[in-house]
């Protein structure tokens, strides 16, 4: 057995590996020899909306991309339904942050979500008349169909949002990562993707979504990851979202940096 599909050992409830959306177990991140995460451990329920809060710098972006390993980890573990995310990246769809993404890439709409098909149509072959037919659909579920042959560039923020909610759905993923979907989009295309999680959460998914707006909290997530570099707390919304663990969350970061600096100094000149 490959060390990264062990079982994780401590885990907080009796499910087995492979009935976990996620599990993250002792993941450290640094850039530059400077934590951005630290000693990060959590699993995720199945079937719930999961919110990722934190202040701005937290490592909530880092957290997702380490998971997919698109960033080297320091140290650490994760599991996607008790495999590496190598062995089971088909179960997961991914929703990137709309700064992350080259707009003036030369794709329509539709291009942006038949690639979300790619492990099903396979790299340079032809893209079939279902395949474009399964990513028309996705797009007229997020409310878009019309904007299909509109190149990416020229969408706005909102209708970009929309495509790659569209090109995640298209996959049929059964765990979603969402960076920051609710950013700089209009209220319509807000209501729009709160309706997709919903619809996401009755078909069975897990969607974990990074979030800014507290205030909706508490509306649109069963469950909460409070994040400033390691996890203050996580846990239903209802018991861990609570005024003292928001101190907790968006005070103090100075403190926790210099403390993870630190531990790492000391494991560096222990090795």
């Amino acid at each position: 057995m490959n060390i990264s599909e062990s079982p994780l050992p401590d885990r907080q409830n009796d499910a087995s590996p492979a009935e976990i959306p996620l599990s993250v177990y002792d993941l450290t991140v640094a850039y530059h020899r400077k934590p951005v995460i630290w000693d990060v451990s959590f699993d995720i329920p199945p079937g719930k909306l999961i919110g990722i809060i934190g202040p701005n710098g937290a490592g909530k972006s880092t957290l997702l991309k380490a998971m997919m390993d698109l960033i080297p980890k320091a140290s650490g573990r994760v599991q996607i339904f008790g495999k590496s995310y190598q062995k089971n990246r088909h179960r997961v769809g991914y929703v990137p942050q709309r700064e992350s993404v080259d707009w003036d890439f030369p794709v329509d709409a539709l291009d942006v979500v038949t690639m979300g098909l790619y492990k099903e149509i396979g790299w340079c072959l032809p893209v079939r008349r279902k395949h474009k037919d399964r990513a028309l659909e996705a797009l007229d579920r997020v409310g878009i169909a019309d904007y299909a042959r509109r190149q990416i560039s020229q969408l706005s923020g909102g209708q970009q949002q929309r495509t790659f909610l569209a090109r995640a759905l298209v996959q049929n993923a059964d765990l979603y990562l969402m960076d920051e979907p609710f950013a700089a989009v209009d209220a319509a295309t807000e209501k729009a993707i709160v309706q997709i999680l919903q619809e996401m959460k009755q078909a069975g998914k897990t969607a974990l979504v990074i979030h800014h707006d507290l205030q909706t909290v508490p509306e649109y997530f069963d469950y909460v990851i409070l994040l400033n570099m390691r996890v203050i707390d996580h846990g239903l919304t209802a018991d861990v979202f609570t005024p003292e663990n928001l101190q907790k969350t968006y005070g103090g970061r100075l403190t926790l940096l210099e403390e993870a600096t630190e531990t790492m100094r000391r494991r560096e000149q222990s090795l």
